[in-house]
C-alpha cells in the first residue's frame, strides 16, 4: 500500500548524454584499435605491428617535446615583454596558436593503436589545426553564454567580457537603475568598482 508521502530522499539529477556514451564510445575505439592491430598483425608479422608502435611512442614524444618547448619558450618572452614595460607583440601568439592541439596530436600517436595514430597526424595538420580550434573556440564561448544566462550575475559577466574592436579589454561598470528608486532620492553611497 502506498501512502503517498515524498521521499526524503531528493531525486538525482538526470544525466548527460554525453556521460552516458562516452563508456560505450571509448569501448567501441578500444576495441577497433584492437581489431585493426590483429588485422596489420595477420597480414604481416607481430614485428611490423612492435616497430609501428615503438615509432609511434618515439614520434608522439618528439612532437610533444617540440610543442612544450616553443610553448615554454612564448611564455618567457611574454613574460620578459611584460616586466620590461613594453607592450606584448602580437606575432608571439600566432606562434603559439597550435600549440596544444599540436601536443594534443603527439599524445594521440603516443598512445598505441593506428586510429589515434591517424586522428594524431590529422591534428598536425595547419589547416585542421584552425579548424578545431575555431569550432572549440564556438563550442566555449556558447557554453560562456549559457552559464552566464543561468547565473544571477549574468548580465554584470557579459558586460565584463567586452571588447574592443582593437581587441583591448574595456573595463567598466555595470550600473542598473534599480525599480523604486527616482532621481530625487539620496544615493545610498559609492558603488564599489568591478575590478581594482
Amino acid at each position: 500500500m502506498t501512502t503517498g508521502a515524498h521521499s526524503p530522499y531528493p531525486a538525482r539529477p538526470r544525466r548527460s548524454r554525453l556521460r552516458t556514451l562516452l563508456p560505450l564510445g571509448v569501448a567501441v575505439w578500444l576495441v577497433l584499435e584492437i581489431w585493426l592491430l590483429t588485422l596489420v598483425a595477420g597480414a604481416s608479422s607481430g614485428l611490423v605491428v612492435f616497430l609501428i608502435l615503438l615509432a609511434g611512442v618515439v614520434l608522439g614524444s618528439y612532437v610533444i617535446k617540440r610543442a612544450g618547448r616553443r610553448a615554454f619558450k612564448n611564455l618567457t618572452e611574454t613574460v620578459q615583454q611584460q616586466q620590461g614595460g613594453g607592450p606584448v607583440t602580437p606575432g608571439a601568439r600566432s606562434e603559439s596558436e597550435g600549440n596544444g592541439l599540436t601536443m594534443l596530436g603527439g599524445l594521440l600517436i603516443v598512445l598505441p593503436g593506428l586510429i589515434s595514430d591517424a586522428l594524431g597526424l590529422l591534428l598536425l595538420v595547419p589547416p585542421v589545426q584552425k579548424a578545431v580550434s575555431r569550432y572549440a573556440e564556438r563550442t566555449f564561448e556558447r557554453k560562456l553564454r549559457e552559464a552566464a544566462a543561468q547565473s544571477p550575475l549574468g548580465d554584470a559577466f557579459t558586460q565584463a567580457r567586452m571588447h574592443r574592436p582593437d581587441g583591448k579589454v574595456v573595463q567598466g561598470e555595470v550600473i542598473r537603475d534599480e525599480p523604486g528608486s527616482s532621481q530625487g532620492e539620496t544615493a545610498r553611497g559609492p558603488r564599489p568598482p568591478l575590478t581594482k
